[in-house]
Protein backbone atom coordinates (compact mmCIF):
# COMPACT_ATOMS: atom_id res chain seq x y z
CA UNK A 1 0.00 0.00 0.00
CA UNK A 2 1.01 3.51 -0.20
CA UNK A 3 0.40 5.02 3.05
CA UNK A 4 0.50 8.72 4.24
CA UNK A 5 1.50 9.64 7.72
CA UNK A 6 -0.37 12.62 9.62
CA UNK A 7 1.89 13.81 12.20
CA UNK A 8 5.73 12.25 12.64
CA UNK A 9 6.66 12.16 15.86
CA UNK A 10 7.76 8.85 18.02
CA UNK A 11 5.13 6.90 16.32
CA UNK A 12 4.81 8.20 13.08
CA UNK A 13 8.69 6.87 12.91
CA UNK A 14 8.08 3.76 14.35
CA UNK A 15 4.77 3.31 12.17
CA UNK A 16 7.18 3.87 9.14
CA UNK A 17 9.55 1.24 9.95
CA UNK A 18 6.88 -1.23 10.33
CA UNK A 19 5.24 -0.23 7.61
CA UNK A 20 8.50 -0.73 5.02
CA UNK A 21 9.04 -4.07 6.97
CA UNK A 22 5.65 -5.29 5.77
CA UNK A 23 6.16 -4.09 2.10
CA UNK A 24 4.07 -0.80 2.12
CA UNK A 25 5.16 2.33 0.63
CA UNK A 26 5.52 5.75 2.60
CA UNK A 27 4.27 8.64 0.19
CA UNK A 28 3.64 11.58 2.35
CA UNK A 29 4.98 12.40 5.79
CA UNK A 30 2.93 15.44 7.67
CA UNK A 31 5.24 17.40 10.38
CA UNK A 32 4.49 20.09 12.77
CA UNK A 33 6.83 21.91 10.07
CA UNK A 34 5.10 20.92 6.74
CA UNK A 35 1.56 21.35 7.16
CA UNK A 36 0.92 23.34 4.12
CA UNK A 37 1.35 19.91 2.08
CA UNK A 38 -1.74 18.03 3.46
CA UNK A 39 -3.89 18.82 0.58
CA UNK A 40 -6.06 16.90 -1.12
CA UNK A 41 -3.72 16.69 -4.26
CA UNK A 42 -1.09 15.16 -2.32
CA UNK A 43 -2.81 12.90 -0.34
CA UNK A 44 -4.31 11.73 -3.43
CA UNK A 45 -1.10 9.27 -4.04
CA UNK A 46 -2.02 7.30 -1.36
CA UNK A 47 -4.25 4.06 -0.81
CA UNK A 48 -4.47 4.92 2.93
CA UNK A 49 -3.80 7.67 5.89
CA UNK A 50 -2.63 6.76 9.24
CA UNK A 51 -3.01 10.00 11.94
CA UNK A 52 -1.07 10.06 14.84
CA UNK A 53 -0.85 14.45 15.11
CA UNK A 54 -2.05 15.89 18.02
CA UNK A 55 -6.20 16.80 18.99
CA UNK A 56 -5.81 20.24 17.93
CA UNK A 57 -4.89 19.21 14.61
CA UNK A 58 -6.86 15.67 14.01
CA UNK A 59 -9.86 16.88 12.97
CA UNK A 60 -8.87 19.05 10.20
CA UNK A 61 -7.10 16.06 8.59
CA UNK A 62 -9.71 14.11 8.79
CA UNK A 63 -11.34 16.80 6.81
CA UNK A 64 -8.62 16.93 4.39
CA UNK A 65 -8.58 12.89 4.21
CA UNK A 66 -12.65 13.01 3.49
CA UNK A 67 -11.90 15.67 0.90
CA UNK A 68 -9.51 13.65 -1.11
CA UNK A 69 -11.50 10.62 -0.32
CA UNK A 70 -9.01 8.27 1.38
CA UNK A 71 -9.44 5.98 3.87
CA UNK A 72 -7.69 7.14 7.45
CA UNK A 73 -6.71 5.15 10.52
CA UNK A 74 -6.84 7.34 13.20
CA UNK A 75 -4.97 6.73 16.43
CA UNK A 76 -4.89 10.45 17.90
CA UNK A 77 -7.23 10.97 20.74
CA UNK A 78 -8.64 14.07 22.56
CA UNK A 79 -11.40 14.76 19.61
CA UNK A 80 -14.40 12.07 21.11
CA UNK A 81 -16.41 14.54 21.78
CA UNK A 82 -17.30 15.45 17.68
CA UNK A 83 -16.82 11.54 17.08
CA UNK A 84 -20.60 11.46 16.32
CA UNK A 85 -20.06 14.84 14.51
CA UNK A 86 -17.33 12.61 12.22
CA UNK A 87 -19.07 9.57 11.70
CA UNK A 88 -22.41 11.61 10.77
CA UNK A 89 -19.43 13.05 7.59
CA UNK A 90 -17.99 9.72 6.89
CA UNK A 91 -21.46 8.23 6.30
CA UNK A 92 -22.58 11.09 4.38
CA UNK A 93 -19.62 11.69 2.14
CA UNK A 94 -19.22 7.38 1.59
CA UNK A 95 -15.99 7.66 3.18
CA UNK A 96 -13.74 5.58 5.32
CA UNK A 97 -12.43 6.35 8.67
CA UNK A 98 -11.30 3.49 11.85
CA UNK A 99 -10.61 5.17 15.17
CA UNK A 100 -9.09 3.45 18.33
CA UNK A 101 -7.74 4.83 21.68
CA UNK A 102 -5.19 2.02 21.39
CA UNK A 103 -4.33 -0.16 18.30
CA UNK A 104 -2.01 -2.50 20.48
CA UNK A 105 -3.23 -6.15 20.14
CA UNK A 106 -3.03 -6.78 23.83
CA UNK A 107 -4.93 -3.58 24.85
CA UNK A 108 -7.50 -5.35 22.78
CA UNK A 109 -8.07 -8.16 24.39
CA UNK A 110 -7.68 -6.46 27.99
CA UNK A 111 -10.71 -4.47 26.97
CA UNK A 112 -12.72 -7.82 26.55
CA UNK A 113 -11.73 -8.59 29.87
CA UNK A 114 -12.54 -5.61 31.51
CA UNK A 115 -16.24 -6.26 30.35
CA UNK A 116 -16.26 -9.50 31.51
CA UNK A 117 -15.35 -8.50 34.80
CA UNK A 118 -17.49 -6.02 35.29
CA UNK A 119 -20.17 -8.06 34.00
CA UNK A 120 -19.15 -10.58 36.61
CA UNK A 121 -19.23 -7.72 39.39
CA UNK A 122 -23.00 -6.65 39.27
CA UNK A 123 -23.58 -9.88 41.61
CA UNK A 124 -21.03 -8.76 44.35
CA UNK A 125 -21.96 -4.93 45.30
CA UNK A 126 -19.09 -5.02 48.31
CA UNK A 127 -16.67 -4.10 45.57
CA UNK A 128 -15.90 -0.83 44.78
CA UNK A 129 -14.13 -0.16 41.10
CA UNK A 130 -12.02 2.59 40.12
CA UNK A 131 -9.41 2.91 36.86
CA UNK A 132 -5.82 3.99 36.63
CA UNK A 133 -3.80 4.96 33.77
CA UNK A 134 -0.17 6.27 33.89
CA UNK A 135 1.10 7.75 31.09
CA UNK A 136 4.78 9.81 29.61
CA UNK A 137 4.67 13.87 30.57
CA UNK A 138 4.19 14.30 26.94
CA UNK A 139 0.75 12.62 26.40
CA UNK A 140 -1.17 16.17 25.81
CA UNK A 141 -4.81 14.53 26.77
CA UNK A 142 -6.01 13.41 30.19
CA UNK A 143 -7.40 10.84 30.89
CA UNK A 144 -6.16 8.63 28.11
CA UNK A 145 -8.16 7.29 25.31
CA UNK A 146 -7.35 4.49 26.21
CA UNK A 147 -8.68 4.62 30.22
CA UNK A 148 -11.91 6.36 28.53
CA UNK A 149 -12.62 3.05 26.25
CA UNK A 150 -11.77 0.87 29.89
CA UNK A 151 -14.44 3.39 32.11
CA UNK A 152 -17.50 2.92 29.28
CA UNK A 153 -16.78 -1.06 29.24
CA UNK A 154 -16.83 -1.01 33.10
CA UNK A 155 -20.26 2.13 32.91
CA UNK A 156 -21.97 0.01 30.42
CA UNK A 157 -21.52 -3.56 31.63
CA UNK A 158 -21.76 -2.66 35.70
CA UNK A 159 -25.44 -1.87 36.50
CA UNK A 160 -24.58 -0.02 39.67
CA UNK A 161 -22.12 3.01 37.73
CA UNK A 162 -23.22 5.23 35.56
CA UNK A 163 -20.54 7.86 34.17
CA UNK A 164 -16.75 8.22 34.77
CA UNK A 165 -15.08 11.37 35.51
CA UNK A 166 -11.14 12.21 36.29
CA UNK A 167 -8.53 13.44 38.34
CA UNK A 168 -5.16 14.18 37.19
CA UNK A 169 -2.91 13.34 40.16
CA UNK A 170 -0.48 15.93 41.28
CA UNK A 171 -2.68 18.88 40.65
CA UNK A 172 -4.91 20.81 43.26
CA UNK A 173 -8.05 19.03 42.03
CA UNK A 174 -9.40 16.70 44.25
CA UNK A 175 -12.45 14.79 43.03
CA UNK A 176 -14.62 12.95 45.41
CA UNK A 177 -16.99 10.14 43.41
CA UNK A 178 -20.59 9.57 44.02
CA UNK A 179 -21.84 6.13 44.96
CA UNK A 180 -22.31 6.31 40.65
CA UNK A 181 -19.39 7.49 39.25
CA UNK A 182 -16.35 5.59 38.49
CA UNK A 183 -13.32 7.62 39.04
CA UNK A 184 -10.25 7.67 36.23
CA UNK A 185 -7.17 8.42 38.18
CA UNK A 186 -4.42 9.60 35.65
CA UNK A 187 -0.69 10.35 36.49
CA UNK A 188 1.81 11.53 34.07
CA UNK A 189 5.52 10.61 34.83
CA UNK A 190 8.71 10.38 32.79
CA UNK A 191 9.32 7.58 30.40
CA UNK A 192 6.08 5.55 31.22
CA UNK A 193 4.92 4.19 27.44
CA UNK A 194 1.73 3.65 29.07
CA UNK A 195 0.15 1.01 32.12
CA UNK A 196 -3.86 1.11 32.50
CA UNK A 197 -4.88 -0.97 35.56
CA UNK A 198 -8.49 -1.55 37.15
CA UNK A 199 -9.43 -2.46 40.51
CA UNK A 200 -11.57 -3.81 42.40
CA UNK A 201 -11.50 -2.96 46.17
CA UNK A 202 -13.63 -4.42 49.05
CA UNK A 203 -12.97 -5.09 53.12
CA UNK A 204 -11.83 -8.32 52.99
CA UNK A 205 -9.48 -8.37 49.13
CA UNK A 206 -8.20 -6.42 46.00
CA UNK A 207 -8.59 -7.61 42.56
CA UNK A 208 -6.77 -6.01 39.63
CA UNK A 209 -6.32 -6.24 35.79
CA UNK A 210 -3.50 -4.98 34.22
CA UNK A 211 -1.86 -4.05 30.92
CA UNK A 212 1.60 -2.22 31.06
CA UNK A 213 2.78 -1.20 27.73
CA UNK A 214 7.02 -2.07 27.32
CA UNK A 215 7.23 0.32 24.66
CA UNK A 216 5.33 1.61 21.65
CA UNK A 217 5.84 -0.41 19.07
CA UNK A 218 2.64 -2.65 19.81
CA UNK A 219 0.63 0.38 18.93
CA UNK A 220 2.62 1.22 15.61
CA UNK A 221 2.33 -2.45 14.58
CA UNK A 222 -1.11 -2.30 15.37
CA UNK A 223 -2.30 0.96 13.05
CA UNK A 224 -0.49 -0.47 10.35
CA UNK A 225 -2.51 -3.46 10.46
CA UNK A 226 -5.40 -1.26 10.66
CA UNK A 227 -4.64 0.19 7.82
CA UNK A 228 -4.24 -2.91 6.04
CA UNK A 229 -7.69 -4.35 7.27
CA UNK A 230 -9.63 -1.32 6.13
CA UNK A 231 -8.25 -0.41 3.06
CA UNK A 232 -10.89 -1.38 0.64
CA UNK A 233 -13.89 -0.88 2.84
CA UNK A 234 -16.09 1.70 3.39
CA UNK A 235 -17.59 3.31 6.61
CA UNK A 236 -16.95 4.19 10.20
CA UNK A 237 -15.00 1.55 12.24
CA UNK A 238 -13.17 1.16 15.23
CA UNK A 239 -10.06 -0.60 16.20
CA UNK A 240 -12.69 -3.50 17.79
CA UNK A 241 -14.18 -4.48 14.69
CA UNK A 242 -10.77 -5.64 14.05
CA UNK A 243 -10.68 -7.70 16.81
CA UNK A 244 -14.47 -9.27 16.37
Amino acid sequence: MKIALLGYGKMGQIIEKFALERGHEIVLKITIDNQEDLTRENLKAADVAIDFSTPDSVLKNIDVCFDANVPVVVGTTGWYGKLQEVKDDCDKSNNTLLYGSNFSIGVNLFFKLNQTLAKLMNNYPAYEVQVEEIHHTQKLDSPSGTAITLAEGIVENLERKQEWLNEVVGTDVELFPKPEQLLIESHRIENIPGTHTVIYSSEVDEIEIKHTAHNRAGFALGAVVAAEWVKDKKGFFSITDIFE
